[in-house]
């Protein structure tokens, strides 16, 4: 069985856990530490080592980061400290875990694993991954081939990013109730089918295990369904990308 230790750094926690990259799920219960504040790299490095000895770690490690990762570089930092910008993903995050890592888009991590394991297997044309927890993550997908780095929760609505009306937290700070909060997500994804005529939209993140309470509210014409690996894909899909 092949194991890959799969970690999803996130805006308000970073979790880890090793994965069986064949059968796409961990093998082990998931560790979650915060995320510190500010989430500078020297912040977050000693973080990453704690989560590698946490499972006496050694061999190949995923890392999911929630930024454009062009070739390894990272190039946005929208919810950590902008000090990420411009640092090289494998070798600083390498050097934290002492093994080599992968570093990938935290929201193309969960649709790789989505695509393969969960909600998009089989699934052709175009299928529009959105993770909404501290920010909005999206991937993008036609004929299972990921377009990455598609960044669509700071596509402007009403003013502003879409993140900043209908991200989880976002719901939690303005303690929106869910018809209210699912009226927002609507708007947002409204525009989104407007620009890309899913066939299919899966949410993930945090929230898609409470997927009950907003998606009967939303009147799209593409299917919208809850992620199957929930808050997992990141995880397993980081992994699926070091194997």
């Amino acid at each position: 069985m092949a194991r890959v230790l799969g970690i999803d750094i996130g805006g308000t926690g970073i979790k880890a856990a090793p994965v069986d990259v064949a059968a796409g799920r961990p093998v082990a219960e998931r560790v979650k530490l915060p995320t510190p504040r500010p989430a500078t790299p020297d912040a977050v490095r000693p973080v990453i080592r704690q989560l590698v000895d946490q499972f006496a770690w050694q061999g190949p490690i995923g890392i999911t980061f929630p930024g454009v990762v062009s070739a390894g570089m990272i190039r946005t930092a929208a919810n950590l400290d902008p000090g990420w910008i411009g640092v090289n993903g494998p070798a600083f995050l390498g050097e934290a875990a002492g093994q080599p890592v992968t570093v990938l888009n935290d929201a193309d991590a969960a649709g790789i694993a989505e695509m393969r394991f969960g909600a998009g297997q089989g699934q052709r044309g175009t299928v529009l991954l959105l993770t909404l927890g501290t920010g909005i993550g999206s991937a993008l997908f036609y004929n299972g081939v990921l377009v990455p780095n598609t960044e669509f929760g700071h596509i402007e609505i009403g003013g502003k990013d879409a993140e900043a009306r209908a991200s989880e937290r976002v719901r939690e700070e303005q303690d929106l109730s869910w018809g209210k909060w699912a009226g927002r997500v609507d708007t947002y994804l409204d525009k989104m089918e407007a620009l890309l005529s899913p066939d299919l939209i899966i949410i993930g993140g945090g929230i898609s295990k409470k997927s009950d309470k907003f998606l009967p509210r939303l009147t799209l014409k593409a299917r919208v369904v809850p992620a199957v690996l929930l808050n997992d894909a990141g995880i397993v899909g980081a992994a699926m990308a070091a194997a």
